[in-house]
């Protein structure tokens, strides 16, 4: 079975090709036309710009992705495309074409929530699934939720950011500092820097929310911790690599603190990492050394690189798995579908 993934929720034109069979799947393409050198110079997504380029991009996109895997369109099974949430303008774009794509080769339509693409990531590619009942930390620009899934398709959200997400702000906290956008991978590299160099910091940021009882999150209080830290200290130009360490801690530590005390309420078998910033280096590696001591019991996933920030490949690994577990469904054209997906569905 060939599932085509398209994916345009924010300033990516992706299309991939997803090869399936029970639950081994595999990627034939995953092509991404991105618009982040275009975006930079405004330090941050113009939703008109980003809607321009997708109508330019979007189907010389998809006969890439269909040319790299070696198939035509009258190989497909379905077609599986974005529908939310995202940028309004961006979402039409991929969704229009999904919808007329579908009306010409004759293909059902899956629709797919942009963080349920995200969270299958992790069965991609892979010998060894994650198995249920389990938990997803989902962590990326505009989202910080951890979910709770029984099984395929199953979902309850039991945490949620209450503000900012923490990509969010690590774009925030970068402009902050003059840092260039996005803002996640500069951080980072800023931060790796300090940790190689030895050195401890001395610069205290707080851990939004860690005492709560329950596995929300808040990350605009630490953003503005971290304004203030910078106003009071006159030479803080000079420890932009010790700012940027002391920032990514705290976001790491209470995303570490609040997915591990979940999974001691919820008894699970695997905690996945999805989102942009499951692409983080020191969160992957911390998260890893922390489930490990903690939770000797659960397996934790971490999603192949390729596959954490927005890409079309999530999107037809969730449209796949949702088509393997409602066989019998029949999948509408989206103008007859809410335009934004329902987690709890």
């Amino acid at each position: 079975m060939y599932i085509l993934g398209i994916e345009s929720s924010c300033d990516e034109s992706a299309a991939s090709v997803l090869k399936a069979s029970g639950q081994k799947t595999e990627i034939l393409s995953n092509i991404i036309s991105s618009q982040i050198d275009i975006h930079a110079q405004y330090g941050g997504v113009i939703p008109e710009i980003a809607a321009r380029e997708h109508v330019l991009n979007i189907l010389p996109t998809i006969e890439e992705a269909l040319r790299q895997a070696k198939i035509s369109a009258k190989n497909l099974k379905a077609i599986a495309v974005t529908q939310g949430p995202g940028l309004l303008s961006s979402l039409i774009a991929g969704v229009e074409t999904a919808k007329s794509l579908s009306l010409a080769w004759g293909k059902p339509i899956i629709p797919v929530h942009h963080i349920i693409g995200h969270i299958y990531a992790n069965f991609i590619n892979t010998n060894k699934q994650p198995q249920f009942p389990l938990l997803a930390l989902v962590v990326s620009g505009g989202h910080s939720n951890i979910i709770y899934m029984s099984d395929h398709y199953q979902f309850k959200i039991i945490g949620e950011t209450r503000d900012d997400a923490a990509g969010e702000a690590y774009d925030k906290a970068a402009k902050m500092m003059g840092l260039s956008y996005p803002g996640g991978p500069i951080v980072a590299k800023h931060a790796e820097e300090f940790r190689q160099s030895g050195k401890s910091s001395i610069i205290e940021l707080p851990r939004p929310m860690i005492y709560s009882p329950d596995f929300n999150f808040s990350f605009s209080g630490l953003k503005t911790a971290l304004l203030y830290q910078l106003q009071k200290d006159k030479n803080w130009k000079d420890k932009i690599s010790e700012y940027c360490f002391a920032f990514e801690q705290a976001i790491i530590e209470t995303l570490s603190h609040k997915i591990i005390k979940a999974a001691k309420k919820y008894p699970v078998k695997s905690i996945l990492l999805a989102g942009g910033v499951a692409a983080n280096k020191a969160l992957r590696l911390q998260l890893e050394t922390e489930i490990s001591e903690k939770l000797p019991k659960i397996r934790l996933s971490l999603p192949n690189l390729s596959y954490t920030t927005d890409n079309a490949a999530m999107i037809a690994s969730a449209g796949y798995f949702n088509y393997y577990k409602h066989k019998n469904k029949s999948f509408v054209d989206l103008a007859k579908i809410n335009a934004r997906c329902d987690l709890k569905m």
